[in-house]
């Protein structure tokens, strides 16, 4: 079971860094649609600031309960 516990601590390590990279990753583009005034790119800055923002959240609070699971 260590083996377990340990496996999903770095799943939800990993998890909540995808989604913070996913995030920083949104707001250089939100930055750079605002820079250079082009809404293509603020819009798709939007979305990975608020995707990364829901992986973040899935790897805080939903894979702490697969522990639980078995």
């Amino acid at each position: 079971m260590t083996f377990f516990g340990s496996a999903i601590s770095i799943l939800q390590t990993l998890v909540i860094a995808i989604g913070a990279g996913l995030a920083v990753w949104g707001v250089i583009n939100l930055l750079e649609g605002y820079g250079n005034d082009n809404p293509g790119a603020k819009s798709q800055g939007i979305k990975q600031l608020m995707a990364g923002g829901g992986v973040a959240l899935i790897g805080t609070q939903l894979i702490p309960l697969l522990a639980n699971l078995f």
